[in-house]
């Protein structure tokens, strides 16, 4: 049973903008941080933008005022805005409940991510 599912990913034009959704099970509920990551071609995993179990919200520099998090605890489910897109953009996203103070994913394997292409 997968613990996490992406959607929401696609190809769009520069400029375009994006909502990726995350429905994660409910034994991860209690695991009250999330976070949004992603993997391009030749790069590390690079941790987008995170949330606490209060609201509280933090970005990577390179998306900071045109990616927002959000989530719906009610629907266990995470949100991640994406305006203004970019061609370095481009990369799988991922979700996952995040340890904050280390920035690691707390999953024991990723899901099978979603897919965002942005075009130049």
């Amino acid at each position: 049973q997968a613990q996490v599912e992406e959607s929401g990913g696609g190809l769009v034009q520069a400029g375009g903008s994006l909502r990726l959704s995350c429905k994660l099970s409910i034994s991860l509920f209690r695991l009250t941080a999330r976070a949004w990551y992603r993997l391009a071609p030749g790069k590390q995993r690079e941790l987008v933008a995170s949330i606490s179990g209060d609201g509280y919200t933090n970005y990577a520099d390179s998306v900071k005022g045109r990616f927002t998090i959000s989530r719906d605890n009610a629907k266990h489910t995470l949100y991640l805005q994406m305006d203004s897109l970019k061609p370095e953009d481009t990369a799988v996203y991922y979700c996952s409940p995040i340890d904050l103070r280390s920035g690691r994913s707390l999953l024991a394997s990723w899901g099978q991510g979603t897919q965002v292409t942005v075009s130049s």
